[in-house]
């Protein structure tokens, strides 16, 4: 009895593993071609942003099935004390700093104080990180100190704020964009950007 028992578990067992060994999985981003940005691209959105208190500039916008990712480049100049309500906050898009020079002081935490919304005309909510909000100050904040070759990762939701830049910062920036909100941007479209200024509004 316990043999037939043992038998018809192992049985059953081979049903119900068959169905799933025979599912395909599919790409979320079916016959997806691969994006190549140029260092010189980079460069050129950083050269133009000289003389410019900050300037976050949107390189491309991308499609890669379910999520869209967005490359861009900040630069900000030097501070020795943060403005005030320059604590920021993205409801729907993650951001990836990835350091080329400078140094800095990042404060990061999600318990943002006195956090009002950005209004919906803002060039950031239009064309970088969707809706959103400004702060007074972050308690029990985190804080690093940034240097080239750093990385941060700052979840959705997550404040943060630059607290003192010793000259100047200039990093790589990966938007994750699960809602798609930010318009799409190719190399065409990267190529007339850079034919005129940075516009900061």
């Amino acid at each position: 009895m316990r043999n037939a028992l043992r038998i018809a578990i192992g049985m059953l067992g081979v049903t119900i593993l068959l169905p799933l060994s025979a599912q395909t999985s599919k790409p979320t981003c079916n016959k997806c071609a691969a994006t190549y940005v140029p260092a010189e691209e980079l460069e050129a959105y950083l050269k133009r942003a000289v003389g410019v208190a900050v300037a976050d500039q949107q390189v491309r916008a991308l499609s890669v099935g379910k999520t869209n990712v967005d490359i861009a480049v900040v630069y900000r100049g030097k501070i020795s004390a943060p403005v005030k309500q320059s604590v920021a906050e993205h409801d729907k898009v993650s951001e990836v700093y990835h350091i080329i020079d400078g140094t800095a002081t990042l404060m990061t935490g999600p318990d943002i104080v006195d956090l009002i919304p950005r209004p919906a005309d803002d060039r950031a909510v239009r064309l970088l990180n969707g809706p959103g909000g400004n702060g007074a100050s972050i308690r029990n904040g985190v804080t690093y100190q940034l240097k080239a070759g750093d990385v941060v990762v700052i979840p959705a939701g997550t404040g943060h704020l630059f607290t003192r830049i010793d000259d100047h910062i200039r990093y790589l920036m990966v938007r994750l964009d699960p809602d798609k909100i930010a318009p799409l941007k190719d190399e065409a479209a990267s190529k007339v950007d850079l034919q005129t200024g940075f516009k900061s509004r």
